[in-house]
C-alpha cells in the first residue's frame, strides 16, 4: 500500500466530481487546445515568413529580430494583468475576447503598409496574446482535481505543438504561393472561427476543491502574492521555464532560417523540418504527463514527480544544444537542434502544474499570469540577440544562439533541481 492509499481524502460534491470526468471537461479542453493551436499559428507565421518579409522590407537580421521582439513587448505586461483579472472575471469572457483580439490585430499588416504598420501589428497581437497560455490552462484546471490535472494541462500545453505541426508546411505553402501577407488572412480566419465555437460551447470549470494530498485550508486561503512570488517553488519553477520559453523563442523566428541560410536544407525542406523539435516536444510532454501522473499516484513527492522529471528534460536539453559544435554535417546538427529544442521547450507543463499546485484558487490566476509575464520576457530578448548575433557573425551566429540556448537550460535544470518542492511551500503557505 502506497502513501497515496493511506492518504486522508477530502470530501467532494457532486458538482465537482462530475466537474473532473464529465464529457463538458474535455469538449472544453479540446476547445483550449485548438484555442493554443492558432495561437501558435500566429506566432510561426513571421519564423516562416522570415526571408520574405526581410526581403519585401529590406530588413536586416537585427532589425528583424527587433520587429520581432516587438510582439513581446506588451506580451508580459497584458500577461500579468490579465492573469490577476482572471481571479474576478471568468476566463470564458476573457478568452473570449482575446480570440477577437487576435483576428483584428492581423488586419492592419495583412492589407498592407510598412514596418511602422507591421510592428504596431505585432505589438497588438502580442498584447492580446500574452495572457493566453496561462488563461487557458487555468480555465482547463479548474475541471480536474490536482492529481489529474498532469493529462489535460499538457494538452492544453500540446496545442502549442500542435499549432506549429499543422501550421507550418500549410502556411509556408501560402507564403510561397500567394505572399506572407496572404497567411496573415488564414491566421485571422482560424482565431474568428475559433471565438465562435468557444461562444457556443465554452464554460468554466466547477472544480474547487485541490487534491487530496493538499492541506484543506488551500481551498479558501488567500495568502499574499509576495508571499507565493517570493517562494522557492515559484522563483525555482519561473527561472527554470524562462530558460524553456528562450528555446520556444528561438523556434518560433529563427529556426526556419538556420535550417534554410545556416544548415543548407531548401526552403520547403526547412518549413517541414521546423516542426520535427515542436513533434518531439508533443511526445516528451505527454510522456512527461504519464510519469509524473504514475508517480504521483504512487505517494511520490511533487518535488520529484515535478521538479526533478522537468529539470533532467532541460539537462538533457542543454546536452544536445552543447554538442552541437562537436559533430560535422546538416544532418547530425540538425538532429541535435531537434533534440535540444524539443527537449528545452518541453517545460511548460511541469511549470503549471506546479505553480497550480503551489497557489491556492483564489490567488491561482494571479501567480500563473505573473510567472508567464515573467517568462515571456525571453521572447522579448531572445530574436533581438540572436538578429546581432547572426549580423556580427554571420551563418556561425546561429550555431552560437543554440550554444547559449543550452547554457541557459543548464542554469534552468539547477534552478529546478534545487528549489522546485511545491508541496512544502504550498504548506506554508497554508499555515
Amino acid at each position: 500500500m502506497t502513501a497515496a492509499d493511506t492518504a486522508p481524502k477530502q470530501s467532494e460534491s457532486p458538482t465537482d466530481r462530475s466537474s473532473g470526468s464529465g464529457a463538458r471537461a474535455w469538449i472544453v479542453t479540446g476547445l483550449l487546445v485548438v484555442f493554443m493551436m492558432v495561437n501558435f499559428a500566429d506566432k510561426s507565421v513571421f519564423g516562416l515568413a522570415a526571408d520574405e518579409i526581410r526581403a519585401d522590407m529590406g530588413l536586416s537580421a537585427t532589425e528583424f529580430g527587433l520587429a520581432n521582439s516587438a510582439f513581446f513587448l506588451l506580451f508580459s505586461v497584458a500577461a500579468a494583468v490579465v492573469g490577476l483579472l482572471s481571479d474576478r472575471v471568468r476566463p470564458k469572457w476573457l478568452l473570449l475576447t482575446m480570440a477577437v483580439l487576435w483576428s483584428v490585430a492581423q488586419t492592419p499588416a495583412a492589407l498592407g503598409g510598412g514596418l511602422a504598420v507591421l510592428i504596431g501589428s505585432r505589438v497588438l497581437l502580442g498584447a492580446a496574446e500574452g495572457p493566453a497560455f496561462p488563461v487557458a490552462q487555468q480555465a482547463a484546471l479548474s475541471w480536474f482535481p490536482n492529481h489529474r490535472r498532469n493529462l489535460p494541462g499538457a494538452l492544453v500545453t500540446l496545442g502549442v505543438t500542435l499549432g506549429v505541426i499543422t501550421a507550418a508546411p500549410g502556411l509556408t505553402w501560402v507564403i510561397h504561393h500567394h505572399s506572407w501577407r496572404a497567411a496573415l488572412w488564414v491566421v485571422a480566419a482560424a482565431g474568428a472561427l475559433w471565438a465562435l465555437l468557444w461562444a457556443v460551447l465554452g464554460a468554466d470549470g466547477t472544480y474547487r476543491t485541490d487534491a487530496p494530498e493538499t492541506p484543506p485550508v488551500q481551498s479558501t486561503a488567500k495568502p499574499a502574492y509576495r508571499r507565493i512570488l517570493g517562494s522557492r517553488t515559484w522563483i525555482g519553477t519561473t527561472a527554470a521555464y524562462f530558460t524553456s520559453y528562450w528555446c520556444v523563442a528561438l523556434m518560433l523566428v529563427w529556426m526556419p532560417s538556420y535550417l534554410h541560410n545556416g544548415l543548407g536544407h531548401s526552403a520547403a525542406a526547412s518549413g517541414k523540418l521546423v516542426a520535427l523539435p515542436w513533434a518531439m516536444g508533443a511526445l516528451v510532454l505527454l510522456g512527461q504527463a504519464a510519469l509524473t501522473g504514475w508517480l504521483m499516484r504512487r505517494g511520490v513527492s511533487s518535488r520529484w514527480a515535478r521538479g526533478r522529471v522537468g529539470g533532467s528534460l532541460l539537462l538533457l536539453g542543454a546536452a544536445a544544444c552543447l554538442a552541437l559544435p562537436l559533430v560535422d554535417g546538416a544532418g547530425a546538427k540538425t538532429a541535435l537542434l531537434v533534440v535540444g529544442l524539443g527537449l528545452g521547450g518541453a517545460f511548460p507543463t511541469v511549470a503549471v502544474t506546479t505553480v497550480a499546485e503551489l497557489a491556492p484558487p483564489a490567488r491561482r490566476g494571479g501567480a500563473l499570469g505573473t510567472m508567464n509575464a515573467t517568462v515571456t520576457t525571453a521572447g522579448l530578448i531572445a530574436p533581438a540577440v540572436v538578429g546581432q548575433l547572426v549580423d556580427s557573425q554571420g551563418v556561425a551566429g546561429y550555431q552560437t544562439a543554440v550554444l547559449l540556448s543550452g547554457v541557459l537550460l543548464l542554469v534552468g535544470a539547477l534552478a529546478a533541481f534545487t528549489l522546485i518542492d511545491p508541496a512544502r511551500d504550498a504548506a506554508r503557505l497554508g499555515a
